[in-house]
């Protein structure tokens, strides 16, 4: 099973993905908060309004989550890209809900910046509330996996040791399409890919997690309650444009995409941002 967030019509709402059609779950405008993993199985399916995907705005996986946390080297191959010992603990930073866009949305480009990255990435959605998860328990938190790009402007993101200001820009970071359910999918034979301009740039696959979906649900828990809708990044493989020679950034006009096998992919072309 798996769920799209999206908006037809002005109206918003979640629906279960039935080939190229969405089925509307009754009384769910979003995943969030008040969508635990019983309320989205438990919602009645409007199968009589059922919308074809083509015909709607697809929406963030996720459009207002409470906590999007972002782990970073959690590859072992981006970690021996950066020079970086192998952490013992994971690498995390927050983002904002104001970051999230939709798997096709435009990404736009901040003219303070001129180092741009793409970083692609896995994303674990949370269903069930808990704190102090243990690593057996964990996946039963789990609403389901979906796709990121961890959009990064590099020269903020070094201007301190902490990478917020990196990491956090508002329209940033697309999310979706597919919330996948974790009965649907078998992390470890995924592969994950990055595409810049119709060059494959990143490639690897989930496997090669050096913390695993279960570790970080665990240690994210010990310090703070994970809710419904939370968002957990996974980390990227190597081959980001930043450790490239020549180096690869990102800029307006440019085309990435990010595909993980069974999960779908984000696709976005890259704009100046004029607000």
């Amino acid at each position: 099973m798996a769920y799209i967030s999206y908006e037809h019509n002005g109206i918003r709402g979640v629906g279960e993905v039935d080939g190229a059609t969405l089925i509307p779950l009754k009384g769910i405008a979003a995943i969030g908060r008040s969508s635990s993993l019983e309320a989205l199985a438990g919602a009645d399916r409007l199968t009589g309004e059922r919308l074809p995907i083509g015909d709607v705005r697809v929406l963030p996986a996720v459009t207002d989550p409470a906590r999007v946390i972002c782990v970073g080297l959690n590859y072992r191959d981006h970690i021996a890209e950066t020079g970086r010992e192998f952490p013992t603990y994971p690498v995390m930073f927050p983002k904002f809900a104001s970051s999230l866009i939709g798997a096709y949305d435009d990404i736009a480009v901040p003219p303070e910046s001129s180092e741009v990255d793409y970083e692609g990435e896995m994303a674990v959605i949370i269903g069930r509330a808990g704190r102090r998860i243990t690593e057996e328990n964990a996946l039963d938190h789990v609403l389901g996996y979906t796709v990121a790009n961890d959009i990064t402007m590099r020269d903020y993101q070094y201007k301190t040791h902490q990478w917020l200001q990196g990491k956090a820009w508002d329209a940033s970071t697309p999310l979706g399409p597919y919330v996948v359910c974790p009965d649907e999918v078998d992390l470890a034979s995924c592969g994950i890919r990055t595409i810049v301009n119709s060059e494959k740039v990143q490639e690897s696959d989930l496997s090669q997690l050096l913390f695993t979906v279960p570790n970080l649900i665990a240690t994210i828990s010990t310090f703070t309650t994970l809710e419904p809708g939370d968002v957990i990044l996974t980390g990227t493989p190597g081959g980001v444009g930043y450790r490239r020679k020549p180096q690869l950034l990102l800029k307006p006009g440019d085309h990435v995409s990010v595909e993980i096998d069974n999960l779908g992919s984000v696709s976005n072309r890259l704009v100046a941002d004029v607000h």
